[in-house]
């Protein structure tokens, strides 16, 4: 390494961010900071950016979060733009450990962590990776009483590269709207909040139908505002082998033996419209009528035997 560095920090609050930021991060360092609040309390962690070279397991350019200094869980391992829930530290000590390799991307990271009592713990705070091969996520407070009002969960599901990622929602209640513009959950292909990406956005209290991720990373987020709230959600993931398409086979050339009955002839015709087309009319049927509008090129009809169509 071309570079290391260790920061000590005492503090009931305070801003961490990688060397350089948001100039770029150097090559070949490793920075590790060690955050310490006061006795009683827990450390809150929350990334307000992050930029780090993408990839799936994280193994270039990256930050560890433990919970404690020496020998402590690890809350996560992040890098690419995904931005974590905010995470939390069994006792008063966390630790942050970032690492770049020779070839870095990205503007690097900029967090910021505060001192907490313990049971606030399960009143704001969720979200985080989740890579094991089924599990569960839940809101926060998830089923003793309502979720709390103005938080942001992030859950970032990853898979090997060969399977996919089913989401089932046991229990869902979420404040209702019919465009769900207040609290609500989304769910994303890949890592990213991208609306071009995105394959649903529920609210009320039915649960969504079961989702299935395209690729092998699938990201849930939860929002709720500053004024309603409900009982929340909890849900499940697994991991399941990715499908390809069947292997297509030749079948040897044969030559069919001539048909010795007569064809069934069918019990439709369509018939072009002997009338000319004009660019409004009625489709009618035995069923309903529907008006169509100016952008019709073509005009046909379709005739049966229970239903007469009449065409202008």
């Amino acid at each position: 390494l071309s570079s290391h560095a260790v920061e000590i920090l005492h503090a009931d609050s305070g801003v961490i961010g990688s060397q350089g930021y948001p100039g770029g991060l150097p090559p070949n360092t490793k920075c590790v900071w060690k955050i310490t609040v006061p006795q009683g309390k827990v450390v809150v962690l929350s990334f307000r950016f992050i930029d780090l070279e993408s990839d799936n397991l994280c193994r270039y350019d990256y930050v560890d979060v433990y919970s404690g200094h020496v020998n402590g869980q690890r809350l996560g391992r992040f890098c690419g733009t995904f931005k974590p829930g905010a995470l939390v530290s069994t006792g008063n000590k966390m630790l942050l450990q970032m690492m770049s390799d020779a070839n870095t991307a990205g503007s690097g990271f900029l967090a910021v962590f505060s001192a907490a009592h313990p049971h606030e713990r399960g009143d704001r705070y969720c979200g985080g990776r989740l890579d094991k091969p089924a599990g569960t996520f839940k809101t926060p407070n998830w089923p003793e009483k309502d979720y709390p009002a103005g938080v942001t969960c992030s859950w970032h599901i990853v898979a090997p590269k060969n399977q996919i990622i089913e989401v089932k929602f046991e229990k869902f209640d979420v404040e209702r709207d019919n465009y769900c513009r207040y609290d609500h959950v989304s769910i994303f292909n890949g890592a990213e909040i991208n609306d071009a990406k995105r394959i649903g956005k529920y609210c009320g209290d039915s649960p969504p139908a079961p989702v299935l991720s395209d690729g092998n990373q699938l990201l849930i987020q939860f929002l709720s505002d500053l004024s309603l709230t409900a009982d929340g959600f909890i849900g499940h993931y697994k991991f399941r082998p990715k499908k390809f398409p069947p292997t297509t086979t030749v079948a040897p050339t044969t030559t069919a033996a001539p048909a010795t009955t007569r064809p069934i002839p069918l019990k439709y015709s369509v018939a072009l419209c002997q009338q000319k087309c004009k660019r409004r009319g009625t489709l009618e049927s035995n069923y309903c009528s529907s008006n169509f509008g100016k952008n019709v090129d073509a005009c046909f009809c379709l005739r049966s035997e229970s239903a007469n169509v009449s065409c202008y």
